[in-house]
C-alpha cells in the first residue's frame, strides 16, 4: 500500500556518510507516490566522501529508487546544498541529468496558489558562508556524535528499544544551537518576504518545522540522519511533517493547520 501526495520534500540525506539512515529512507520512498519530489540539499555528502570514501549498497539503493520514480513520471528536482556544493560549480542556473533537474533554488506553487522559495538555506548560515573551516571542524565533531548514535542504538535495539538520537538530544539542550535555529528561521523568512514569496521550504539545520514568522510560512524538511522526517503537501492542500516513529512507521508530527 502506498500513500499519494501532491508533493514530497526531503533534505539532508547525507549519502556517503555512515550516519545516513538509508534503509529507513528507502522504506519511506517505497511507501509513497507523488507528482513532485524535491531533494532540498545535502543529498550527497561530498565533504565526508572527500575525507573518507564510504558508499555501501544501501546508498546505491536510494539512487536507484529515485531514478525509478523519475522514470515512472515523478518530477524530481534536486536543490544543491553546502555538502553537495561540488554540483554548484558546473550546473549554471539549471542542469538536467536524465529525468532529474538540478538547481540552486526554485519556486513552488502550492495547491492553494501560494508561492514558496525552495532553497537549502546554507547561505543564511554565517558560519558556513564566511568561515567554512569552522564548519568543517564542526562537521567532524558532529560525525563523532553520529558514530556514537550507531553504537548506542545497536545496544538499544538488542534491549528492544527504538532509535534515539544522542546528537539531536545534545543539540536541543545547547542554548547556542537553539539561538542559531531561531536566527536562521528569521533571516530566511525575512528574505522570502522581501522577495514576494508566501513562504520558504528549506533544510540545512536538521530541524523539521512548520510555523508562521511575520506572515511567512516557514517550513523545514528536517533530515534523514537524526530525525527521519519529510515535508509533504496532501491533495487537500495541507502541508504535513511526517516523522519516523519508535515503531518504525511514519506518522504525522505537525501540520500547517495545527
Amino acid at each position: 500500500m502506498t500513500t499519494k501526495y501532491k508533493s514530497v520534500f526531503i533534505s539532508d540525506i547525507h549519502l556517503g556518510s555512515n550516519g545516513c539512515r538509508a534503509n529507513d529512507l528507502c522504506n519511506f520512498l517505497k511507501s509513497i507516490e507523488c507528482e513532485n519530489l524535491y531533494l532540498v540539499g545535502d543529498i550527497i555528502d561530498g565533504w565526508k566522501l572527500k575525507r573518507n570514501w564510504y558508499w555501501p549498497q544501501e546508498h546505491s539503493n536510494i539512487i536507484r529508487k529515485l531514478l525509478t520514480k523519475a522514470k515512472r513520471g515523478t518530477k524530481i528536482t534536486y536543490i544543491t546544498g553546502n555538502h553537495d556544493e561540488f554540483l554548484r560549480e558546473w550546473i549554471g542556473n539549471e542542469l538536467n541529468i536524465g529525468d532529474i533537474t538540478i538547481v540552486n533554488q526554485c519556486t513552488y506553487t502550492s495547491i492553494s496558489g501560494e508561492k514558496y522559495l525552495i532553497i537549502h538555506g546554507d547561505i543564511f548560515d554565517a558560519v558556513t558562508t564566511n568561515y567554512k573551516w569552522v564548519s568543517l571542524l564542526g562537521d567532524i565533531a558532529y560525525e563523532s556524535l553520529l558514530r556514537a548514535n550507531i553504537y548506542l542504538n545497536a545496544i538499544r535495539q538488542k534491549c528492544g528499544f527504538g532509535f534515539w538520537s544522542l546528537s539531536k538530544y545534545i543539540k536541543n539542550q545547547a542554548k547556542q544551537a537553539v539561538n542559531f535555529i531561531f536566527s536562521f528561521e528569521n533571516h530566511l523568512s525575512h528574505h522570502a518576504k522581501i522577495n514576494g514569496y508566501d513562504g520558504a521550504i528549506v533544510g540545512h539545520i536538521h530541524h523539521s518545522e512548520i510555523k508562521i514568522i511575520d506572515g511567512i510560512k516557514y517550513m523545514n524538511c528536517g533530515d534523514w540522519v537524526e530525525s527521519c522526517t519529510a515535508l509533504v503537501e496532501t491533495y487537500d492542500g495541507e502541508f504535513q511533517i511526517l516523522e519516523l516513529g519508535m515503531n518504525g512507521e511514519m506518522h504525522v508530527a505537525k501540520t500547517s493547520l495545527s
